[in-house]
């Protein structure tokens, strides 16, 4: 075939791309199609026993009932305010008497209203140590014919509660603690690329030759000469053509975990509800 007589367009006509392109596309969905059965039997084999009931775990674990309540034994509870007083332009210090026993000493702030009474006690320091209530003072008001306030402390006598503890059992599906798959191809790209090169030799060689024979003959006082020549001529040429072909194919698949179809998002929040938490006996 001389040059003349390639056609690019043939050669690339006798590619096949149908089966070049689409075989890996049709991978690609059987690929898909198998990523979702493997998400089928893993539901099924996981989260379901053969007679297709859920699939428990249960756990057990202490429950908290009544929490934890500090006592109050030794500490100031309450001061109340026996005799609200008058006069009393500023909040007067209130000073809480030392605990008989070891330990300290309780700290508290009055409160005064638009008469110029003491209208309430609070405690910012309970103290500790105190085995009877000791005496409160509230300072003298400023002026003459005022008087003065008096309180009385509380003490408590309620011991620490420890917190109280039921022991609870809770049987969880186990579909709504593992990571179920859902696998979807994202992305695929196929990179092909065909390359034909067409290659044509020539080579003519030519061969040229020429030979001459000149006889003299010499008569005094004429003579003759007799010439011969001979010429050849050969030419020689040789023609190839060659043509490659070169075919390469790069398929890049991206896959993601797929979101939970919404039929696998109900069955889980159905299986959620039938979590159930009993007492152990």
């Amino acid at each position: 075939m001389s040059l003349s007589q390639y056609n690019p367009g043939q050669e690339l006509s006798s590619i096949d791309f149908e089966s070049m392109i689409g075989g890996p596309l049709i991978s690609v969905i059987n690929a898909q199609s198998q990523a979702s059965m493997s998400s089928v039997d893993f539901i099924q084999k996981v989260g379901f026993t053969e007679d297709k009931e859920p699939i428990y775990v249960s756990f057990k674990y202490p429950k908290q009932v009544a929490p934890f309540q500090e006592g109050n034994i030794g500490k100031i509870i309450s001061i109340t305010v026996d005799t609200v007083g008058s006069g009393y332009t500023t909040a007067p210090t209130v000073t809480v008497a030392n605990p008989s026993g070891t330990g300290t000493v309780a700290t508290a702030t009055a409160f005064l209203n638009n008469n110029g009474e003491v209208d309430r006690i609070e405690i910012t320091n309970p103290g500790s140590g105190y085995t009877s209530a000791p005496s409160i003072t509230v300072d003298v008001p400023g002026g003459s014919g005022n008087t003065q306030a008096t309180a009385t402390a509380t003490v408590g006598t309620q011991a620490d509660v420890p917190a109280q503890f039921q022991n609870m059992q809770i049987e969880v599906p186990i579909l709504t603690m593992l990571p179920i798959p859902f696998i979807r191809i994202d992305e695929t790209t196929i990179d092909f690329n065909a390359k034909i090169n067409s290659i044509e030799s020539r080579n003519v060689e030519t061969e040229f030759g020429i030979k001459g024979d000149l006889t003299v003959k010499q008569r005094w006082p004429s003579g003759s000469a007799k010439l011969k020549v001979s010429a050849s001529y050969k030419r020689k040429s040789q023609q190839g053509f060659n043509i490659e072909k070169t075919y390469s194919m790069a398929v890049h698949v991206r896959a993601v975990q797929d979101e939970m179809p919404a039929g696998m998002e109900k069955l889980l929040g159905i299986l959620e509800n039938a979590i159930v938490s009993t007492p152990v006996v």
